[in-house]
């Protein structure tokens, strides 16, 4: 991190089927080794899945499914006179974003034995009904931040 002056916040240009920004942070978190084009199959197949399954915009349940998964507070060790605490702070809504994001693909990279797309409308559609792994992973991380609430003064 630079001390001398803060990074530019970079805009994401939507993707070009469903013109969202969401689904292309979706795509970009899910890419690797820079293979872009087979993200994006991964992903609208998926989507299409969602859509068959539910009958429903698949914009709209990847949309509910990201802010089900959002965490509104986070914990961040904080080293104070020798010891180290757990001091709650709120997440930014971009860092909220992101981090569902991260949790629902990792959740989905741990499940084994089917394609990447089946598995990932499986998490979409159990984080769009507000169950499934990332979501319980919020809940864990709200757990915490609230049994550490007696450290929130020692916030940045």
């Amino acid at each position: 991190m630079s001390r001398r002056r803060t990074q530019k916040k970079r805009i994401v240009m939507p993707d070009p089927v469903y013109d969202s920004r969401l689904v292309e942070l979706l795509v970009r978190q899910l890419m690797r080794e820079g293979k872009k084009s087979l993200a994006y199959r991964i992903c609208y197949e998926s989507m299409n899945r969602v859509a068959d399954a539910t009958q429903q915009d698949p914009l709209v349940i990847v949309e509910q499914a990201i802010r089900n998964a959002t965490p509104l507070v986070e914990v961040k060790a904080r080293r104070i006179g020798g010891s180290t605490y757990q001091v709650p702070l709120e997440v930014a809504s971009e860092r909220g974003t992101a981090l569902a994001i991260r949790w629902i693909l990792s959740v989905c990279r741990k499940k084994t034995g089917r394609p990447m797309a089946a598995k990932l409308t499986a998490e979409l559609l159990d984080a769009a009904k507000n169950s499934g792994l990332a979501v319980r992973k919020r809940d864990e991380i709200h757990k915490m931040a609230d049994a550490n609430k007696a450290f929130a003064k020692y916030r940045f």
